[in-house]
């Protein structure tokens, strides 16, 4: 993944946010909404568009676009920031590749404790019932 590339590729488009601002809100184009096609990045590898496009997590629409959205601050410059780094951490999140698990079994000395608590539970158990009369 080449960020710098991808920063390339990105639109943006400033919508009028609701929230608090009074008067200024109706006047100003604050939100802002960010858009990333990830099947025409050349930013990101053809395996790493497969991963991200298998992810349902990721909010993508139709034709494979990305779109993120801030309206937290009045400052369309702080929202632009924003949203760039929930996309590098969206990004960074959903490329990770998981570690793959070595199977292990349990030492010997394991299964042997677990067996002697067994027995020993059983054993008492056992101690509990009452004891069978001759007859």
């Amino acid at each position: 993944m080449d960020f710098n590339v991808i920063l390339e590729e990105l639109q943006f488009r400033a919508v009028r946010s609701s929230g608090p601002g009074g008067q200024h809100v109706n006047k100003t184009s604050s939100k802002v909404e960010l858009r990333f096609d990830l099947m025409a990045s050349e930013g990101l590898s053809e395996e790493e568009k497969e991963g991200l496009l298998s992810k349902s997590e990721l909010r993508l629409t139709s034709k494979g676009i990305l779109v993120l959205q801030s309206g937290e601050s009045r400052s369309q410059h702080r929202n632009k920031k924003i949203v760039m780094q929930r996309l590098q951490e969206l990004l960074t999140e959903y490329l990770v590749v998981p570690k793959a698990r070595k199977p292990s079994k349990p030492s010997k000395k394991t299964i042997e404790k677990r067996l002697d608590q067994k027995k020993q539970h059983s054993q008492k158990k056992a101690n509990r019932k009452p004891p069978k009369l001759p007859g």
